[in-house]
């Protein structure tokens, strides 16, 4: 069952970056000296997202661009914590995080120093999930919760402390910043049987690229 969303973007620091990336084209064949930090597909979801997001946007040529990316690629860490860490305390000027981040600083700091670059292909979207196991001891207790994750009480929350978009119904309107959020023109998302499929296959293909001298 979904209970929030969001869609993976570049976030940048605009006191460093002037013309941020309109593209992926453009970041995979940007100026290799503005670095990017990027997640792990392997341990990561926004990892796997963007390794996802750049097969959606070039196909068979993705091993390719990977390796015309590497080059931006400061550190690739384990996980979105990590990552964000680094870009914060100015590592990096990008990484890899999502739309909503931006309304995170804007509410919690009141600066729009960091923001969103919107890619003109689209962007892929992730959507977070809750379930009730088979194996569930009290399944009409796990049923309640589920319908207290996706009720107004609970969705209400969900902008400003998860910092991703709500999919229930609100108690109150949302956050004025996060109507200032890039909104993708695109949203790409693959079946999961596709990914299921075909992950491995992927990963080693991103493995090969980020590995070449």
């Amino acid at each position: 069952m979904p209970y929030d969303y969001g869609h993976f973007a570049v976030i940048y620091d605009t006191e460093t970056i002037k013309t941020p990336p309109t593209s992926l084209k453009d970041l995979v064949e940007g100026d290799p000296s503005q670095k990017i930090v990027i997640e792990d597909p392997r341990t990561s979801t926004p990892g796997l997202g963007l390794l996802l997001w750049v097969k959606s946007v070039y196909g068979d040529e993705a091993g390719t661009a990977w390796a015309k990316l590497k080059d931006r690629v400061l550190t690739v860490t384990p996980g979105w914590s990590e990552a964000y860490g680094l870009f914060t305390k100015g590592e990096a000027p990008m990484v890899l995080s999502y739309t909503t981040s931006p309304a995170y600083h804007m509410v919690a700091e009141n600066t729009d120093r960091y923001q969103a670059a919107a890619f003109s292909e689209g962007h892929y979207i992730q959507i977070e999930v809750a379930g009730m196991i088979k194996t569930a001891k009290d399944p009409a207790l796990a049923k309640q919760f589920m319908a207290f994750v996706i009720g107004s009480q609970f969705q209400t929350i969900i902008p400003t402390t998860n910092w991703m978009m709500p999919v229930g119904p609100l108690d109150a309107p949302l956050p004025e910043a996060f109507g200032k959020l890039v909104q993708p023109a695109k949203t790409f998302l693959m079946s999961s049987e596709d990914v299921a499929s075909n992950r491995k296959a992927w990963i080693d293909e991103w493995l090969a690229a980020m590995s070449m001298n």
